[in-house]
């Protein structure tokens, strides 16, 4: 039986490790103000009356590009959780009377400058990063810059004492700050429960039911759902030409499936990120040809930097049936309005992270949510 935690348990205001307090970066408002919602929430149900977590902050920018950051009140002493979204392209600023918009490196930089304004007068610094700055740029194969290694460096030398972000590339990149928090949260429980709600006749037995991993790097977090679920897992690999280099990688020829068969069973790909979107839509034709039935895409971040066209067309030919994406990163009003898009709340789980870390409190159970993902799929069986 999972154990819910109750208000009590996370607004005990004697066990707190300081007064709570919330930054926005630019561009990371609207997540803010969901967690700051259940936060207030737990609060009010505890007998702990709080207008809100929010500090106000803000980055302006001088007319030359320059730009500064600022917070408009005291946060000496508080436990303090900067939310970032590096992934948020729609902010813009002026520079030299045109409009800028802000990319991965304008956003980290607004992070530092808010930890500058801090200014070492908080009692502990905490950055939420779902998208972790660099983390495409994981590992060196040439001569080539390790920007998410060094970024975490920078931070930590700033004073950051604990960092948290969700389904990184490669996570094995908390290895260049071993001595700082370093937490790699994945919203599986999350993902499912979305997926349940949204799809409500899925026949989840290992008869009707498939994960399959895109690749062989996607791999762990299929086999994860795959275990929880009790079904068979199938995988695709990518067949390069490594005679040649095409936008600095060697271009892929196929992809291969190595497996059982996929014939009239629904499809579940989960994967971290859906970029172009290509290598998602070429495994939904491999599938297709193959006899499945409906396909279900997952991607943590599903940011489609080619469009939406390409999946527009894939749905309504029947090749996708539904894609699945978190609230972590910006999503286009475009993209929020499609009949294929199913959106993931992370939001409550980030704020039960955050309050678990403001009592010290063990998050154990929180990053891992076997026992939830039980419970959830025993209540929709019923």
């Amino acid at each position: 039986m999972v154990q819910k935690k109750g208000a009590k348990d996370f607004f005990n205001i004697d066990e707190r490790v300081s007064e709570l307090a919330l930054i926005a970066a630019p561009g990371a408002e609207e997540l803010t103000e969901k967690i700051n919602y259940h936060l207030l929430r737990w609060a009010k149900e505890a007998g702990f009356e709080q207008e809100t977590f929010i500090i106000e902050s803000e980055c302006p920018r001088f007319s030359s590009g320059d730009g500064k950051g600022m917070i408009k009140s005291s946060v000496r002493g508080d436990d303090i959780y900067l939310v970032i979204d590096v992934g948020n392209y729609s902010c813009k600023y002026n520079l030299f009377g045109n409009q800028n918009f802000m990319s991965p490196d304008d956003h980290f930089q607004n992070l530092k400058r808010l930890i500058q304004a801090v200014g070492g007068k908080a009692h502990r610094l905490n950055v939420i990063m779902p998208i972790l700055y660099g983390s495409r740029q994981h590992r060196r194969n040439y001569r080539e810059s390790l920007d998410c290694a060094v970024a975490l460096q920078e931070l930590q030398a700033m004073g950051v004492e604990n960092i948290i972000t969700f389904d990184a590339h490669d996570p094995r990149m908390q290895n260049a700050v071993p001595l700082m928090g370093f937490d790699n949260v994945m919203p599986t429980y999350q993902v499912m429960k979305t997926l349940l709600k949204a799809v409500p006749d899925l026949n989840l037995d290992r008869n009707h039911f498939m994960v399959i991993s895109p690749d062989e790097g996607a791999l762990n977090r299929n086999m994860y759902y795959a275990s929880v679920l009790g079904v068979n897992l199938g995988m695709f690999y990518k067949r390069r030409d490594y005679s040649r280099v095409v936008n600095g990688r060697n271009p892929i020829v196929a992809h291969e499936y190595l497996g059982e068969s996929v014939e009239n069973k629904d499809v579940f790909v989960a994967d971290d990120i859906i970029s172009s979107g290509e290598s998602m839509l070429d495994i939904a034709v491999a599938l297709k040809k193959q006899g499945a039935n409906r396909i279900f895409a997952n991607a943590t971040y599903a940011i489609f930097t080619n469009g939406l066209a390409e999946f527009d067309k894939a749905y309504e030919s029947g090749m996708i049936n539904g894609v699945f994406g978190t609230n972590l990163t910006y999503r286009t009003p475009e993209l929020l309005q499609r009949p294929w898009f199913h959106e993931v709340d992370v939001s409550k789980y980030i704020a039960y992270f955050i309050a678990a870390l403001n009592h010290d409190m063990s998050v154990s159970a929180i990053i891992d949510p076997h026992e939830k993902i039980k419970a959830l799929l025993e209540r929709s069986k019923r």
